[in-house]
Protein backbone atom coordinates (compact mmCIF):
# COMPACT_ATOMS: atom_id res chain seq x y z
CA UNK A 1 0.00 0.00 0.00
CA UNK A 2 1.19 3.28 -0.96
CA UNK A 3 1.80 5.89 1.70
CA UNK A 4 0.61 9.26 2.17
CA UNK A 5 3.04 12.20 3.67
CA UNK A 6 1.16 15.28 4.46
CA UNK A 7 3.78 18.10 4.68
CA UNK A 8 3.57 21.77 5.47
CA UNK A 9 1.41 21.32 8.65
CA UNK A 10 1.66 24.44 10.55
CA UNK A 11 -0.88 23.93 13.42
CA UNK A 12 -2.65 20.81 15.70
CA UNK A 13 -5.62 21.00 14.10
CA UNK A 14 -4.69 20.35 10.79
CA UNK A 15 -1.53 17.62 12.16
CA UNK A 16 -4.69 15.85 13.54
CA UNK A 17 -7.00 16.02 11.02
CA UNK A 18 -4.34 14.49 8.73
CA UNK A 19 -4.15 11.81 11.34
CA UNK A 20 -7.38 10.84 11.32
CA UNK A 21 -7.75 10.79 8.16
CA UNK A 22 -5.45 8.05 7.22
CA UNK A 23 -2.08 9.80 6.42
CA UNK A 24 0.85 8.01 7.19
CA UNK A 25 3.49 10.34 7.97
CA UNK A 26 3.50 14.72 8.15
CA UNK A 27 6.13 16.95 7.67
CA UNK A 28 7.09 20.24 9.68
CA UNK A 29 9.23 22.57 7.68
CA UNK A 30 12.07 24.00 9.31
CA UNK A 31 12.84 26.56 6.18
CA UNK A 32 13.15 30.19 7.24
CA UNK A 33 12.19 31.37 3.88
CA UNK A 34 9.30 28.86 3.68
CA UNK A 35 5.76 30.11 3.90
CA UNK A 36 5.50 27.04 5.81
CA UNK A 37 7.88 27.36 7.97
CA UNK A 38 7.06 26.03 11.74
CA UNK A 39 9.20 26.92 15.02
CA UNK A 40 10.59 23.62 16.31
CA UNK A 41 8.91 24.73 19.43
CA UNK A 42 5.37 24.70 18.49
CA UNK A 43 6.51 21.48 15.94
CA UNK A 44 7.25 19.39 19.36
CA UNK A 45 3.83 20.23 20.59
CA UNK A 46 2.49 18.87 17.73
CA UNK A 47 4.76 16.20 17.22
CA UNK A 48 3.72 14.95 21.50
CA UNK A 49 -0.27 14.68 20.47
CA UNK A 50 0.08 13.01 17.41
CA UNK A 51 -0.70 8.94 17.59
CA UNK A 52 2.25 6.64 17.57
CA UNK A 53 2.06 5.31 14.13
CA UNK A 54 2.08 8.58 12.90
CA UNK A 55 5.60 9.71 11.23
CA UNK A 56 6.99 13.09 12.20
CA UNK A 57 9.25 14.32 9.02
CA UNK A 58 11.57 17.67 9.43
CA UNK A 59 12.09 19.44 6.24
CA UNK A 60 15.67 20.95 6.29
CA UNK A 61 17.15 23.26 3.16
CA UNK A 62 21.01 23.46 3.65
CA UNK A 63 21.14 23.18 7.07
CA UNK A 64 23.63 22.88 9.90
CA UNK A 65 24.54 19.54 10.64
CA UNK A 66 23.88 20.47 14.50
CA UNK A 67 20.50 22.35 13.88
CA UNK A 68 19.15 19.05 12.18
CA UNK A 69 20.14 16.74 15.15
CA UNK A 70 19.01 19.27 17.69
CA UNK A 71 15.44 19.81 16.29
CA UNK A 72 15.15 15.99 15.42
CA UNK A 73 15.46 14.97 19.12
CA UNK A 74 13.58 18.00 20.39
CA UNK A 75 10.58 16.81 18.16
CA UNK A 76 10.85 13.42 18.14
CA UNK A 77 11.60 13.30 14.46
CA UNK A 78 11.26 9.97 12.71
CA UNK A 79 12.76 11.01 9.49
CA UNK A 80 15.04 14.07 8.51
CA UNK A 81 14.17 15.53 5.00
CA UNK A 82 16.94 17.42 3.20
CA UNK A 83 15.66 19.62 0.15
CA UNK A 84 18.41 21.90 -1.00
CA UNK A 85 22.02 21.12 -1.99
CA UNK A 86 23.13 18.96 0.93
CA UNK A 87 25.92 16.52 -0.29
CA UNK A 88 26.60 12.72 0.33
CA UNK A 89 28.73 13.45 3.47
CA UNK A 90 25.71 14.77 5.41
CA UNK A 91 23.35 12.42 4.80
CA UNK A 92 25.91 9.89 5.89
CA UNK A 93 27.09 12.06 9.33
CA UNK A 94 23.23 12.24 9.72
CA UNK A 95 22.65 8.18 9.67
CA UNK A 96 25.61 7.79 11.73
CA UNK A 97 23.69 10.45 14.15
CA UNK A 98 21.39 7.77 14.37
CA UNK A 99 18.69 9.66 12.08
CA UNK A 100 16.82 8.41 9.12
CA UNK A 101 17.62 10.53 6.55
CA UNK A 102 15.31 11.55 3.18
CA UNK A 103 17.13 13.28 0.14
CA UNK A 104 15.00 15.03 -1.90
CA UNK A 105 16.08 15.90 -5.70
CA UNK A 106 14.83 18.60 -7.40
CA UNK A 107 14.23 16.78 -11.26
CA UNK A 108 14.12 19.44 -14.08
CA UNK A 109 15.46 16.75 -16.34
CA UNK A 110 16.93 13.04 -16.35
CA UNK A 111 20.53 15.10 -15.32
CA UNK A 112 18.59 16.27 -12.49
CA UNK A 113 18.94 12.47 -11.25
CA UNK A 114 22.45 11.49 -12.40
CA UNK A 115 23.50 12.41 -8.53
CA UNK A 116 21.37 9.71 -7.02
CA UNK A 117 23.64 6.58 -6.37
CA UNK A 118 25.84 9.01 -4.13
CA UNK A 119 23.51 9.47 -1.74
CA UNK A 120 22.91 6.91 1.17
CA UNK A 121 19.52 7.21 2.20
CA UNK A 122 16.48 5.91 3.58
CA UNK A 123 14.02 6.87 1.20
CA UNK A 124 14.49 8.94 -1.86
CA UNK A 125 11.96 11.76 -2.75
CA UNK A 126 11.41 13.38 -6.16
CA UNK A 127 10.24 16.80 -6.37
CA UNK A 128 9.33 19.19 -9.18
CA UNK A 129 12.12 22.44 -9.94
CA UNK A 130 11.27 25.74 -9.40
CA UNK A 131 14.26 28.04 -9.64
CA UNK A 132 13.22 30.77 -6.81
CA UNK A 133 12.16 28.05 -4.09
CA UNK A 134 13.18 24.70 -3.40
CA UNK A 135 9.84 23.25 -2.38
CA UNK A 136 6.31 23.55 -2.51
CA UNK A 137 6.04 24.76 -5.95
CA UNK A 138 2.53 23.52 -6.56
CA UNK A 139 4.24 22.38 -10.00
CA UNK A 140 4.34 18.47 -11.19
CA UNK A 141 7.95 17.13 -12.74
CA UNK A 142 7.77 15.06 -16.30
CA UNK A 143 7.02 11.81 -14.50
CA UNK A 144 8.52 10.17 -17.24
CA UNK A 145 11.99 11.05 -16.59
CA UNK A 146 12.17 8.71 -13.37
CA UNK A 147 10.25 6.04 -15.19
CA UNK A 148 13.93 3.98 -15.45
CA UNK A 149 15.46 5.30 -12.38
CA UNK A 150 17.75 2.38 -10.64
CA UNK A 151 16.19 3.07 -7.52
CA UNK A 152 14.66 0.18 -5.11
CA UNK A 153 10.96 1.82 -5.56
CA UNK A 154 10.62 0.81 -2.07
CA UNK A 155 12.34 3.16 -1.36
CA UNK A 156 10.99 6.18 -3.61
CA UNK A 157 8.70 9.11 -2.44
CA UNK A 158 7.09 11.50 -5.41
CA UNK A 159 5.97 15.09 -4.66
CA UNK A 160 5.11 18.38 -6.79
CA UNK A 161 1.67 19.34 -7.93
CA UNK A 162 -0.36 16.18 -6.47
CA UNK A 163 -3.63 16.33 -6.10
CA UNK A 164 -6.12 13.93 -5.55
CA UNK A 165 -7.22 13.99 -9.39
CA UNK A 166 -3.63 13.45 -10.50
CA UNK A 167 -2.00 11.24 -7.53
CA UNK A 168 -3.06 7.54 -8.94
CA UNK A 169 -1.87 8.24 -12.49
CA UNK A 170 1.78 9.13 -11.06
CA UNK A 171 1.35 6.38 -8.37
CA UNK A 172 0.81 3.80 -11.64
CA UNK A 173 3.15 5.61 -13.63
CA UNK A 174 6.03 5.11 -11.04
CA UNK A 175 5.29 2.75 -8.47
CA UNK A 176 6.63 4.66 -5.43
CA UNK A 177 6.41 3.88 -1.70
CA UNK A 178 5.11 6.88 -0.84
CA UNK A 179 3.82 10.41 -1.96
CA UNK A 180 3.94 13.62 -0.57
CA UNK A 181 1.56 16.73 -0.71
CA UNK A 182 1.50 20.34 0.76
CA UNK A 183 -0.22 22.51 -1.58
CA UNK A 184 -2.81 20.01 -3.43
CA UNK A 185 -4.64 19.70 0.22
CA UNK A 186 -4.68 23.79 0.79
CA UNK A 187 -6.97 26.40 1.10
CA UNK A 188 -3.88 28.48 1.37
CA UNK A 189 -0.20 28.04 2.29
CA UNK A 190 -0.43 27.28 6.01
CA UNK A 191 -3.78 26.05 5.94
CA UNK A 192 -5.11 22.66 5.30
CA UNK A 193 -8.61 21.38 3.61
CA UNK A 194 -9.54 18.37 5.27
CA UNK A 195 -12.17 17.66 2.87
CA UNK A 196 -9.10 17.77 0.03
CA UNK A 197 -7.00 15.84 2.60
CA UNK A 198 -9.89 12.77 2.61
CA UNK A 199 -10.19 12.53 -1.43
CA UNK A 200 -5.93 12.58 -1.59
CA UNK A 201 -5.96 9.72 0.48
CA UNK A 202 -8.69 8.00 -0.70
CA UNK A 203 -7.22 8.43 -4.16
CA UNK A 204 -3.80 7.17 -3.07
CA UNK A 205 -5.33 4.01 -1.54
CA UNK A 206 -7.60 3.03 -3.73
CA UNK A 207 -11.17 4.67 -2.68
CA UNK A 208 -11.43 7.03 -5.12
Amino acid sequence: MVRVKICGITNLEDALAAAEEGADAVGFVFYRKSPWYIEPGEAGRISSALPPFVARVGVFVDEEFERIVRIARRCRLDYVQLHGSEPPEMCRRLREAGLKVIKAFRVRDEGSLKGIGEYEADAYLLDAYAPDRPGGTGLTFRWAVAYNLDVDRRRLIVAGGLTPENVRDVIEMLRPWAVDVSSGVEIEPGRKDRGKIRRFIAAVKGGA
